[in-house]
């Protein structure tokens, strides 16, 4: 780190500090107002200096994490401090997997998977999770933890949304919810991985299980009880 010139210093501290802050770097980020895919300048000094990151979060018995299919990197860990997540979130991140994984089977070479907040009530109620409406205030709460968690990105200004407002699903989906509904539910872990077998066609069968392990140690991010 020494070695390095002052610049690219501010570039690793930068990373370093925004990865601890949201738990996820991605390696592009939805920019609104291009309407496009952007790099995102902090994902690339983190994965250059890797071994540094990953030293510097040792101390703290966290591990770093690069999954570059997916263009991730992500911190893991008991000692990741983040907020609980409500029962809200919790069923809207299931939503957004479902949809997420749905999109990107009937599209593989898209890089994007968009989808609405009407989507999600109704993703919600064909399961019957959304016995009634969420209340505007806890609608706005929720989209922003999980913009904040690099989960999503909305196109439309939060305090503007309705059913028509479209969200940016990105890859950290993935990463999130089969392990979080695992130790959630309590189903033994053969149960889900058999799951995750019988319903996902081969291509993302993989990718799945390993998210599946990955989001079992992310603690950053901790569910609430599904009774909360």
């Amino acid at each position: 780190y020494e070695e390095l010139g002052a610049e690219e210093q501010r570039k690793v501290t930068d990373a370093i500090r925004k990865l601890y802050r949201q738990t996820f770097l991605l390696e592009r980020r939805y920019d609104r107002k291009t309407g496009r895919y952007q790099v995102n300048g902090d994902y690339y000094p983190c994965s250059k200096h890797l071994e540094f990151v990953r030293a510097y979060f040792a101390i703290m018995d966290i591990q770093v994490v690069e999954n570059s299919q997916m263009g991730v990197i992500y911190i893991q860990g008991e000692q990741v401090m983040g907020e609980k997540l409500s029962r809200l979130a919790t069923f809207y991140i299931l939503a957004l997997k479902l949809i997420y994984d749905e999109q990107m089977s009937a599209v593989s070479t898209s890089v994007n998977a968009v989808t609405s907040l009407g989507e999600i009530h109704e993703k919600l109620g064909t399961y019957r999770l959304l016995l009634k409406q969420p209340s505007v205030t806890e609608i706005r709460r929720t989209l922003a933890l999980l913009k904040r968690y690099q989960l999503i990105e909305p196109l439309d200004v939060l305090e503007e949304m309705d059913g028509q407002s479209r969200l940016v699903i990105y890859p950290t989906v993935n990463v999130v919810l089969m392990g979080i509904l695992s130790t959630v539910l309590g189903m033994p872990e053969e149960a889900w991985l058999a799951a995750l077998e019988g319903q996902l066609r081969p291509g993302l069968v993989e990718m799945n299980r390993k998210a599946f392990y990955a989001g079992r140690q992310v603690t950053g991010i901790a569910s609430a009880p599904t009774g909360a």
